[in-house]
C-alpha cells in the first residue's frame, strides 16, 4: 500500500490528503462521490461475488458513468493480480525514501517498466 500511496500522493501533489484517506476514508475530505466510489471499490475488493444492482445504486446516484465504474473495477483488479504476484515472489517492502523515489517515477512514467 505505501508504495502505491507513494504515486497518489505524487500524482495529486497531496501527500496530507493520502494519508487522512488511509486513516479513515469516511472522515477524510474526498467528496461524497469519491468515497461512494471508494466504497464500492473496497465491495469489489473484499466481496466481489456478491455485488448486486443495489451496490451500483449510489454510484450513478454521484454522477459515475458505466465507464468509469469498469475502470474502477478494473484498476482494483490489476492491483490484486499485482499485490498478490508481490507477495508470493516474496519481494521485499521498499524503504519510505525509495517509495517516494518510486512513487516520482510511476507518476512520471506510469507502472511499465522499460
Amino acid at each position: 500500500m505505501k508504495s502505491h500511496a507513494a504515486v497518489a500522493a505524487e500524482l495529486l501533489g497531496n501527500r496530507a490528503l493520502v494519508e487522512e484517506v488511509i486513516a479513515d476514508m469516511e472522515s477524510s475530505s474526498l467528496s461524497a462521490a469519491e468515497k461512494a466510489l471508494f466504497r464500492f471499490v473496497d465491495k469489489v475488493n473484499r466481496d466481489s461475488p456478491n455485488i448486486s444492482a443495489d451496490d451500483m445504486k449510489p454510484l450513478y446516484d454521484a454522477g459515475w458513468t458505466d465507464e468509469q465504474i469498469y475502470y474502477a473495477i478494473t484498476v482494483c483488479a490489476l492491483f490484486n493480480f499485482y499485490n498478490r504476484w508481490i507477495d508470493a515472489t516474496g519481494v521485499h517492502a521498499l524503504s519510505e525514501e525509495a517509495q517516494c523515489e518510486g512513487g516520482k517515477r510511476s507518476a512520471a512514467q506510469g507502472y511499465v517498466r522499460k
